[in-house]
């Protein structure tokens, strides 16, 4: 699970998507959480989100197949690899977090592993804390297929997509994971073609 950032992206405006995504997950953070930790899962290597982040402590986590050069490549920062297809537990105790975040990520997770997955990062989230999602919109699958073959996008990660999800879809998801109802919020942005959660432990 490598996604979210512009690690691996070649396409022309991965790096404009990757500041949008930072720009809303930014603006849906309550300043009162910047004191505690993040966790951002599907960092991917050069973790973007975390370097453009304030918080008193920023931990990453993906399948990082090749070591960061040095460990003070991303000074403040602290990335750990672990592959949540092969072992879905995340490795921190319980309530361990303020925030946990996955930018344009859930759409590489197989359907049937996402519930897992989100009772995992509601289960290291502290009472009060918050999740942030942010995924394309499930209509722009076909145009994104289009943008990548364009060479606008990242062709390997546009294929590497499990699926596609309405805001419906998400709200269900993160009910199934524990959410309360009332605790999740829904959005779009970049003219809807991305879609924005958060949910509230």
């Amino acid at each position: 699970m490598t996604a979210g950032r512009v690690t691996r992206g070649n396409g022309l405006i991965e790096a404009f998507l990757a500041q949008q995504r930072a720009r809303v997950a930014n603006l849906l953070i309550p300043s009162s959480s910047r004191n505690g930790r993040i966790l951002d899962v599907g960092c991917g290597t050069h973790p973007w989100f975390l370097l453009n982040t304030a918080f008193a402590e920023r931990i990453g986590l993906d399948k990082i197949e090749r070591p960061v050069a040095h460990p003070d490549a991303y000074p403040g920062i602290r990335l750990i690899s672990h592959d949540l297809e092969i072992d879905p537990v995340l490795p921190f105790q319980d309530e361990y977090f303020d925030v946990v975040t996955m930018l344009a990520v859930i759409e590489h997770v197989e359907p049937s592993a996402l519930p897992a997955t989100i009772r995992e990062i509601r289960r290291v989230i502290r009472p009060g804390g918050m999740y942030i999602l942010t995924t394309p919109a499930g209509w722009t699958d076909g145009l994104l297929r289009i943008m990548a073959r364009f060479g606008l996008v990242s062709r390997e990660e546009i294929e590497e997509h499990k699926a596609a999800y309405t805001r419906k879809e998400l709200a269900a998801i993160l009910r199934d994971a524990g959410f309360t109802n009332d605790s999740i919020r829904l959005g779009t942005f970049e003219l809807g073609m991305n879609l924005w959660a958060t949910a509230r432990k």
